[in-house]
């Protein structure tokens, strides 16, 4: 049984043999998903700007350790996608590196159409959810707080401005440079690194308020984008629900 539209997945495969991601492609195309295909890692930045993705097909046979580094940085900027890690390798060590580097299943070049679609499945129970519809969060600026259908959560000033900016963008899209601004932080790599742990913590935060992944992408070489749809209070709470208080410094 084909997945309805709803339960379809986007998925995202990088393979460096042609006839091998062409019939990967098909493969996934046959069982319903939505899918494109890639020969090598650095082709992947303008998918990722114009697909939302939900499952990442790798090759860890691609040069340079390529496939691997793109599994880690994938598992880091979307913890809650899921990864596939294909290879010819079959000793321990290479799968035990693959799945330190994020993958979610090691599959031996070459898998069978039947145990590939068994993998996709068993990995759609976790990621389906994600495609069910994003759940409308709204930001009090009075209150500074971020209210969710699972909890009302405290964010700091800076979390704040960097919510509001978002809200007010263009399809919710902020350059780094005025994330820096925004968050009080220097422009220099010191600055750049702390601006990614904000957006983790800012990600989590959103995420225990009730809000599904994708929540925040990063756009390659650009900035971030805000994923979920962000009504924006400017009223005192009517009551002081339950709440996740956060002591984290900026």
């Amino acid at each position: 049984m084909l997945p309805t539209a709803s339960s379809a997945l986007n998925v995202i495969v990088v393979e460096n043999h042609d006839a091998l991601r062409d019939a990967t492609v098909a493969a996934l195309r046959s069982m319903g998903h939505v899918v494109r295909g890639v020969g090598r890692a650095e082709a992947l930045a303008g998918e990722l700007d114009s697909f939302r993705t939900d499952l990442l097909v790798v090759d860890l046979d691609l040069p340079n350790d390529e496939g691997i580094s793109l599994s880690r940085r994938m598992r880091s900027t979307q913890p809650d996608i899921g990864i596939i890690a294909v290879s010819t390798q079959t000793g321990l060590d290479e799968k035990l590196a693959a799945y330190r580097g994020g993958a979610d299943i090691y599959l031996t070049k070459p898998t069978s159409v039947a145990e590939f679609a068994a993998a996709v499945d068993a990995l759609s129970r976790r990621i389906r959810p994600r495609a069910a519809g994003a759940t409308k969060m709204t930001l009090n600026t009075l209150t500074l707080q971020l209210q969710g259908p699972h909890a009302v959560v405290d964010v700091s000033n800076h979390e704040c401005a960097l919510l509001l900016a978002f809200a007010e963008a263009d399809e919710s899209r902020l350059e780094i440079s005025r994330m820096l601004e925004l968050s009080g932080k220097t422009t220099d790599s010191l600055g750049k690194r702390a601006l990614e742990v904000q957006i983790v913590r800012l990600r989590k935060k959103l995420a225990d308020a009730g809000a599904a992944e994708p929540i925040i992408k990063v756009i390659r070489g650009s900035g971030y984008q805000l994923c979920i749809p962000l009504d924006v209070s400017r009223r005192p709470s009517a009551a002081p629900p339950t709440t996740i208080a956060s002591t984290d410094d900026e």
